[in-house]
């Protein structure tokens, strides 16, 4: 059962990548020094002072930038491969006790492609808010995927189950918003 909720915890962290690349790493950091969380021995790094200090500078200007206009686009086209990397980190670093090609090919394919399919619904919504307010609302759309970001950092680490389970729906809403936006229905 230990490993089924390190994988729930790692999926639940992954996707909260694919909103802000470096809030859950923070979250982890924070809550790997207050000994909440338990990190794989290649990853005990992540719960060190200067990976705090480093995750806390990097989580600031990132949040910063996308409340500036035109740079949220350019922060949108780094952040979907970090955000893919950061899904692949975070995913192997819950898993402890894990064959190394089994917990490599469950990080890339969970962790990796979990934030990345939730990194592309960012992109989209971004997307679709600058062409229809002209970057007004971009904004707004920033601080609803901060909050995603950080509910779903702390409910993988506190409910992973409700974590996973909510990460699902989350797929499923993008998948379906992906579907009718590049297969219209047929008039």
């Amino acid at each position: 059962m230990d490993t089924a909720l390190s994988i729930c915890v790692g999926i639940g962290l992954s996707a909260a990548c694919g909103f802000r690349v470096f809030v859950p790493l923070l979250v982890m950091s924070i809550a790997a020094l207050s000994g909440h969380l338990t990190l794989a021995s290649q990853f005990q790094w992540i719960g060190t002072y200067p990976a705090l200090i480093a995750f806390s500078v990097a989580t600031a200007l990132e949040i910063g930038g996308y409340f500036i206009p035109w740079v949220d686009h350019l922060l949108d086209t780094i952040a979907t491969p970090a955000a893919v990397v950061a899904g692949i980190i975070v995913m192997s670093s819950m898993l402890t006790s894990m064959d190394p090609f089994l917990k490599w090919t469950l990080a890339v394919i969970a962790g990796g492609g979990i934030a990345g399919v939730v990194q592309s619904g960012t992109v989209l919504t971004r997307a679709a808010s600058t062409s229809t307010t002209g970057g007004i609302a971009n904004p707004i759309v920033a601080t609803v995927e901060l909050g995603l970001s950080v509910f779903m950092s702390f409910l993988a680490l506190v409910l992973p189950v409700v974590a996973m389970l909510l990460v699902v729906v989350i797929g499923a809403f993008i998948g379906v918003k992906a579907w009718k936006r590049f297969h219209p229905a047929q008039a």
